[in-house]
């Protein structure tokens, strides 16, 4: 059985047990997080398709870490004008055990 959620303006393919990083989730490490958005869920030949979310279908996960990705650098330049901007970036994510998909 799998499902396919939207969370942080993407969309994840999950299966029981998965461990996946998402956009920043409001919420304590060990807590359990509900994530109602979905759009797909897959059981066997059973196939549920939502228009555009599937009624009922709701996926739990518990938060395993709070943290920032590595950090990516933004560098900017203007040919020939003296212009350049060198900046970096550290993107927060949650750390999501997926717990049960129920449909």
């Amino acid at each position: 059985m799998y499902a396919i959620v939207r969370t942080g303006g993407k969309q994840y393919q999950v299966t029981a047990g998965d461990r996946l990083k998402v956009e920043k989730l409001e919420g304590e490490v060990g807590a359990t997080v509900e994530l109602a958005d979905v759009l797909l869920v897959v059981d066997g030949e059973n196939v549920r398709i939502g228009r555009p979310l599937v009624e009922g279908a709701k996926v739990s996960a518990t938060i395993i870490e709070q943290g920032r990705h590595k950090k990516i650098i933004v560098f900017k330049k203007k040919r020939r004008k003296g212009y350049q901007v060198k900046r970096g970036h550290r993107q927060l994510y949650t750390a999501l055990n997926i717990d049960a998909i129920s449909a």
